[in-house]
């Protein structure tokens, strides 16, 4: 590989196979934290009280998008109720937050939706207000399962250090209270179980150390107050690795071997220059977790890069793991646009000019931001 010096992590999905690929390269490997959630999410709603439900929008959902007379009779409702015309959305599998968005539409349609079935007299039964309840507990659950996977999905901004306090709030989000129905406790025991389950099988070590290398979450309060030590021990190791070897002087054959006194006085010599570098590495930490912490919107890499001097030993670590995405997300992104332009009649595109077009879509989607 030409830019093997260049790559220090491999993002993949949990798939198995896709895992054991990543363990024959000699690359660190990251599970995709989206791939992980949104999985999560999956195996929560399968089970708890919401599948009935869920099971009916889809029905009513199928309804309107199969027949363009029914879907043209909603949108005349929407307008005498004074809403914003829009089609109701289909939840799939594979797609990312599309039941999330499904309960949305349902949820601000309800009153278009009751007149329309009842003037069609059709079947389909809209839901009832125990149902449209339930669909309210439910978005409410998984909304800052969608804000966290946009949140680590960008590709304009850092995010590995982001996925454990992301993670943490989505476990604080999920604790259990007394007044949680039945099925929604049942749902986020299920979450906070799975989560769990998956996140030991991420790289966290590589995780913390980008957290704890990142100005803005360096207090490791997202992490337990015995895990905070070892994660600055690694980091410790991480520049003891980092240092110069030690030059050793070439020997002749013909040299005798040093007397006994003189090999007392390079040991007490070596000892004296660890204990100096060890305490170089300390002072190198002391100094970084002294620094103020930055605001939650400002890049860390600018902060690092204006404190490069400063923190010399430190500045190469952190361009390394803050620079891994936490996700696949941006590659996935990026595969779908090169699909919309390598069509059936686009066959003979060259890769250079492949290449150029998806340049500058990404170029122009960053200047409209």
């Amino acid at each position: 590989m030409e830019n093997r010096g260049q790559v220090s992590t491999l993002g993949t999905d949990s798939a198995r196979n896709m895992v054991a690929a990543a363990r024959l390269l000699p690359f660190e490997h990251l599970p995709c934290t989206a791939h992980i959630l949104q999985r999560t999410v999956t195996v929560s709603i399968h089970g708890s009280g919401f599948e009935s439900v869920l099971a009916k929008c889809r029905k009513i959902v199928g309804h309107f998008k199969h027949s363009p007379s029914n879907a043209h009779e909603l949108m005349e409702q929407q307008v005498a109720c004074g809403q914003k015309q829009e089609s109701l959305v289909q939840d799939v599998t594979t797609r990312w937050n599309s039941t999330l968005e499904m309960v949305k539409r349902i949820q601000r349609n309800k009153s278009p939706l009751t007149t329309t079935l009842a003037q069609q007299k059709s079947n389909v039964a809209m839901l009832t207000t125990q149902e449209l309840a339930k669909l309210q507990k439910l978005e409410e659950l998984l909304e800052p399962c969608r804000y966290v996977t946009e949140l680590l999905g960008g590709e304009q901004y850092i995010s590995c250090s982001v996925v454990l306090p992301a993670l943490c709030h989505l476990f604080k989000i999920m604790e259990s209270t007394e007044d949680d129905p039945a099925y929604v406790v049942k749902f986020k025991n299920d979450f906070t179980s799975d989560l769990s389950k998956r996140k030991d099988s991420t790289n966290l070590t590589w995780l913390k150390i980008a957290t704890a290398i990142d100005p803005r979450f360096k207090d490791l309060k997202c992490l337990p107050k015995d895990e905070r030590n070892e994660v600055w021990a690694s980091l410790s190791k991480l520049l003891m690795a980092q240092s110069p070897g030690k030059q050793e002087s070439k020997e002749t054959t013909d040299q005798q071997p040093p007397k006994k006194r003189r090999i007392s006085v390079l040991l007490v010599s070596s000892d004296s220059e660890s204990d100096e570098e060890e305490e170089s590495i300390e002072q190198c930490l002391n100094r970084y977790k002294a620094e103020p912490k930055l605001h939650m919107e400002g890049c860390p890499l600018q902060w690092w890069k204006k404190r490069e001097a400063t923190h010399a030993r430190l500045a190469p670590i952190a361009c390394k793991y803050l620079s891994t995405p936490a996700t696949t997300v941006p590659c996935e992104r990026l595969f779908s646009l090169s699909g919309h332009i390598i069509q059936k009649k686009r066959a003979t595109l060259s890769p250079d000019n492949v290449n150029r077009l998806v340049c500058l879509s990404n170029w122009l989607n960053v200047k409209e931001d």
